[in-house]
């Protein structure tokens, strides 16, 4: 069998598993990244918040998620929720069995963890950046907090924040490849089977590595045209 038809469709390729590898790859990435806005948003209104426990809650969080490992992190995460689920179910029913917490939620989990650190630092310097008279001017027009986020805030948050983020998103890309570990089934864990079977190394993994380039050549695109609408109306010195 030669190496191109060990990557076609059906019974006798591979092209398929990887396929369904790839689309679960992007669907891990696209549930975690909104998760992870969240958190980023949440952790950098903490840091500037006025009250000193939210500050140093802020701090710390972001301190202690970028500085552990993300592949210990999923560990942390796969395992440990894990036990206290079953720690959980026991104390309702003490003859349950025993619960196993999905790879996929883990992954989801300990991804947005780390997202949301990295993105709350970009997203508190886009915070900081923010242009104060343009804030007080929406006070003196009587606008409410959530109309001041909304209409004043928030686009230019997002334009400051875009590149940052962008960056993050395509390191998020390839921070998915961890989540093989725990035996979900995404591009990385099915190109190791295939390897398994075939015992032709060089061609999956080239193929793997060409469809993360692919993927990050795509998102470089996307970013690029939401980066110019961002900027639409700037004036640039």
């Amino acid at each position: 069998m030669n190496e191109l038809s060990l990557l076609g469709l059906g019974a006798d390729g591979w092209g398929d598993e990887l396929l369904s590898g790839l689309l679960v790859t992007v669907q891990l990435a696209v549930t975690t990244l909104p998760l992870g806005l969240l958190i980023g948003f949440a952790i950098a209104g903490a840091s500037l918040s006025e009250q000193p426990w939210l500050r140093r809650f802020g701090r710390a969080y972001t301190t202690a998620a970028r500085g552990i490992p993300e592949l210990l992190t999923l560990f942390l995460v796969y395992n440990g929720i894990a036990m206290l689920l079953n720690a959980a179910w026991r104390a309702l029913d003490p003859d349950a069995g025993f619960v196993e917490l999905s790879p996929f939620i883990a992954g989801v989990i300990a991804l947005s963890v780390v997202f949301g650190a990295f993105s709350g630092e970009v997203l508190r310097g886009a915070f900081q950046a923010l242009d104060q008279g343009q804030i007080e001017a929406g006070q003196a027009m009587g606008l409410s907090r959530l109309d001041q986020f909304r209409f004043i805030k928030l686009p230019q948050i997002w334009r400051f924040a875009l590149p940052g983020l962008g960056n993050l998103w395509v390191n998020l890309i390839k921070d998915t490849a961890l989540v093989s570990i725990i035996a979900l089934n995404d591009l990385l864990r099915m190109t190791n089977i295939a390897v398994g079977a075939t015992k032709q190394p060089f061609t999956f993994f080239f193929v793997a590595c060409a469809a993360y380039w692919i993927l990050s050549i795509l998102s470089e695109l996307v970013l690029a045209v939401l980066e110019k609408r961002a900027n639409r109306g700037v004036r640039r010195a």
